[in-house]
C-alpha cells in the first residue's frame, strides 16, 4: 500500500507520468472561435488551433472536450474558475497576462496588421463618385440649383409663350414648363441647342447663363472638396497613418491595447466579423487585429473587397493556456516540440495558411 501511495505522488509530481495514466472523464478545453484558428463546420469544431490540439492530445494519451467562449477574457476566465484546465484559440501572451496565467511554448508567431476597404475598382469608383455627388456639402447645392432652374423656367416661358416664332413647341403650361425647364437645365449644363426669341427671354437667358457660372463652379468645389477628404482619409499605408482615422478592433483585445496606447481612437466590436462588416459599410476606415485572422479573411470571404496593407507590427505569439502552476504545462510543451520536430505541425501550418493548402 505505501509503494502505491509513492508511485501516485511521483506520477502526480512528475506531470507527464501522470498524463499518460487512463482519465475518467473529459478534460474540459476552452476555446473560442475566431477563423481560421477556431470555427464550426458542419456541427463541429475546426481549424489550425483544434487540429493541432487534437494532435497534441493524442501524443498525450488524453481525452478532451471543447468549451466554447464567446471572448477570450471569458476563455481565461474559465480557467480561474475551474470550468476548464486548458485553453487553446488564438491567445497572444503578454506581460500582463503572463501574471495570471501561465502559457505554452509559442504554438504561433503572429501579430497586428490592418485591414482596408479595397478601392481602385469600377464599382470602388462610382460608390465614391456616388458619395462625394450625394455628401453633406453637395446635396444641398444640388437641390437648391433644381429648385432655382423653376425660376428662368418660368419667366421664358411667360415671355416666350406669346411669341409665335418662340422656342416653345407648345404654350400650355405644363408641357410649356416642362420645355423650359429642360432648356434651363441645358444651359446649366452648357448644352442647350436653341435659345429664347422674345427680347425679355432672352435677357432672362443671359442672366442664367452668368448663374450657370456660378453654380457648377460651386457644386464642382464642393464635390471635389468631398472626394479629397474620402482619398485622404482611405491613405492608409501602416500603422503611422491611423491616428485621426476611424479604426475599429475587438473589444479588449491587445490591438485595443496597441492602438489606445498610441493615441488612435478605437470603435471596439464585440466579434471581428461585426468590425468587418463595419468596414464593408464604410463606417470605419480600418480593421487592426490579428494578421493571420485578417488575412484569411482577405484571401477568403472579402476576396476583392478588402485587402491588408503595410507589414505586419507589434510582433505576438500565441499559446496554449493554463491555470498558475498546472501539471499539463509541460507535457504539453513536450508534445507541441514533437509535433514541430516529426513534421506534423508544418503540415497543419500549410493546410490552414498558404496559398497551397487553401
Amino acid at each position: 500500500m505505501k509503494t502505491y501511495g509513492l508511485v501516485l505522488f511521483l506520477c502526480l509530481v512528475g506531470g507527464a507520468p501522470a498524463l499518460a495514466q487512463p482519465k475518467v472523464g473529459n478534460i474540459p478545453v476552452a476555446t473560442r472561435e475566431i477563423r481560421p484558428f477556431v470555427f464550426e463546420e458542419r456541427g463541429r469544431l475546426t481549424g489550425f488551433s483544434i487540429e493541432l490540439w487534437n494532435e497534441i492530445a493524442k501524443q498525450l494519451s488524453l481525452q478532451t472536450e471543447f468549451i466554447v467562449k464567446p471572448t477570450v477574457q471569458e476563455l481565461l476566465a474559465s480557467l480561474k474558475t475551474g470550468d476548464a484546465v486548458i485553453g487553446i484559440a488564438a491567445i497572444s501572451i503578454t506581460a500582463e497576462r503572463e501574471l495570471q496565467w501561465d502559457f505554452s511554448h509559442s504554438m504561433f508567431d503572429g501579430g497586428l496588421q490592418i485591414l482596408v476597404a479595397s478601392e481602385g475598382s469600377e464599382a470602388t469608383l462610382l460608390g465614391s463618385i456616388s458619395a462625394g455627388v450625394f455628401s453633406g456639402a453637395a446635396l444641398p447645392t444640388l437641390g437648391t440649383v433644381l429648385l432655382i432652374i423653376l425660376i428662368p423656367a418660368h419667366l421664358v416661358w411667360f415671355f416666350e409663350r406669346r411669341n409665335p416664332t418662340g422656342m416653345l413647341t407648345c404654350t400650355a403650361y405644363v408641357p410649356g414648363i416642362f420645355e423650359a425647364c429642360w432648356w434651363a437645365a441645358s444651359t446649366l449644363a452648357t448644352q442647350a441647342d436653341q435659345m429664347p426669341r422674345a427680347a425679355m427671354a432672352r435677357v432672362v437667358a443671359v442672366l442664367w447663363m452668368f448663374a450657370s457660372v456660378v453654380f457648377v463652379a460651386y457644386f464642382t468645389a464642393a464635390v471635389t472638396s468631398s472626394l479629397t477628404v474620402q482619398q485622404l482619409r482611405g491613405d492608409i499605408k501602416g500603422p503611422q497613418d491611423l491616428p485621426g482615422k476611424r479604426v475599429g478592433s475587438v473589444k479588449g483585445s491587445t490591438s485595443v491595447d496597441y492602438l489606445r496606447q498610441h493615441g488612435v481612437d478605437v470603435a471596439e466590436f464585440a466579434k471581428v466579423e461585426d468590425a468587418y462588416e463595419a468596414l464593408h459599410q464604410r463606417q470605419i476606415d480600418a480593421v487592426v487585429y490579428d494578421a493571420p485572422v485578417l488575412l484569411h479573411h482577405a484571401s477568403r470571404q472579402g476576396a476583392g473587397k478588402v485587402h491588408t496593407v503595410g507589414a505586419i507590427f507589434r510582433k505576438e505569439n500565441y499559446g496554449v493556456a493554463f491555470p498558475p502552476n498546472s501539471p499539463y504545462r509541460k507535457p504539453v510543451n513536450e508534445a507541441l516540440l514533437k509535433l514541430k520536430e516529426n513534421g506534423t505541425y508544418d503540415r497543419l501550418y500549410k493546410r490552414w495558411f498558404s496559398a497551397e493548402g487553401s
